[in-house]
C-alpha cells in the first residue's frame, strides 16, 4: 500500500508541477521554472517520506567548499536526483536526452539550464556537455553529474566516464564525490519502496590539477568505497566492494555484433 499511494503522489505531483514549469517555461528568465521545480522536488522528498517512509539524511555539508563546484554522484536510485537537488538553491544537473522524449519536459530543461547529453556518449555528447555546462560554469551555479552515466543495482557499479574529468579540467572546479544508499530503499525505476533512512554524503572534495586517470580512479574508489560502507551499515552486513557490469549500451553493441557475426 505504501509503494502504491507513493507512485499515485508521485505521478500527481509530476503532471501538476510538470505542467506549471511548462507555463513558466514561456516567461522571461529561467526564475519562474526554477521556483516550481525546486517546489516540486521538496513535494517529491516529503512524499518520500510520508508515503514511502523514505526519510532523507545528509551528511558531510561542513565538506561542502565555497562558490562554485561539481558534484559526482552514485546513481541507484530515480530519486537520487531528488533528493541531492532538495539541498541546494540553484543546481545545474547533467541528464540524458531520454527525459526530452516526455511532452514538454526538453523545454523545462532547456529553460533550467539543465545540461542534456546523449546516452551512448562519444564525441558529441562530450561536445554538448563542454559547451552547456560552460554556461552553468560561468553563472557560478553548482553542477550535479553522475559519472557512470546509468542506474545502477545496489552492489554493481558501471565504468566510470570521463565526462566529469573534462568538465573538471576545463573549468578548473573542485569535483565533491557523494556516495549514497537510496537503492536500498527506492531501486532504480522500481514500483516497490521500502520504509527506512536513506544517506547522502558529501566527501571531500577533490582538490583540482590531477591527471586524468588519476582523478577517475580517485573519485571512482570515494564514491564507491563509502557506498558500500552505507549500504553495509543500513543492511549490518559486511562491506561488499560493487561489482562492475557492462554498461546497457555495451551489452546492446555486443548483441549487435554476435548477430552480425552469426
Amino acid at each position: 500500500m505504501r509503494s502504491l499511494a507513493f507512485n499515485v503522489a508521485y505521478w500527481l505531483l509530476s503532471i501538476l508541477y510538470a505542467s506549471a514549469a511548462a507555463f513558466a517555461a514561456l516567461t522571461p528568465g529561467r526564475g519562474a521554472t526554477s521556483w516550481i521545480i525546486r517546489r516540486y522536488v521538496k513535494r517529491m522528498v516529503q512524499a518520500m517520506r510520508v508515503f514511502a517512509g523514505i526519510r532523507i539524511e545528509a551528511r558531510g555539508r561542513e565538506r561542502l567548499p565555497q562558490g562554485a563546484f561539481i558534484i559526482a554522484s552514485k546513481h541507484q536510485s530515480w530519486g537520487d536526483g531528488f533528493a541531492t537537488y532538495d539541498q541546494f538553491d540553484d543546481l545545474a544537473f547533467v541528464t540524458g536526452d531520454h527525459l526530452e522524449k516526455f511532452p514538454l519536459l526538453g523545454t523545462v530543461l532547456r529553460k533550467l539550464g539543465a545540461i542534456v547529453v546523449n546516452n551512448c556518449g562519444g564525441r558529441e555528447a562530450r561536445e554538448a556537455l563542454k559547451h552547456r555546462a560552460a554556461d552553468a560554469h560561468a553563472a557560478g551555479r553548482k553542477i550535479l553529474i553522475y559519472p557512470e552515466g546509468n542506474l545502477a543495482k545496489v552492489g554493481e557499479k558501471f565504468r566510470y566516464r570521463s565526462g566529469v574529468w573534462h568538465m573538471y579540467r576545463d573549468f578548473d572546479m573542485p569535483v565533491v564525490p557523494l556516495a549514497t544508499n537510496l537503492g536500498l530503499f527506492w531501486p532504480q525505476e522500481a514500483f516497490a519502496k521500502h520504509p527506512g533512512t536513506a544517506t547522502l554524503e558529501f566527501l571531500d572534495p577533490i582538490p583540482t590539477g590531477l591527471a586524468k586517470d588519476e582523478f577517475l580512479a580517485r573519485l571512482e574508489a570515494a564514491v564507491e568505497g563509502k557506498t558500500a560502507e552505507l549500504i553495509a551499515q543500513a543492511t549490518c552486513r559486511p562491506v561488499t566492494p560493487a561489482v562492475q557490469v557492462p554498461t546497457p549500451d555495451e551489452v546492446a553493441k555486443a548483441a549487435k555484433l554476435a548477430a552480425a557475426t552469426a
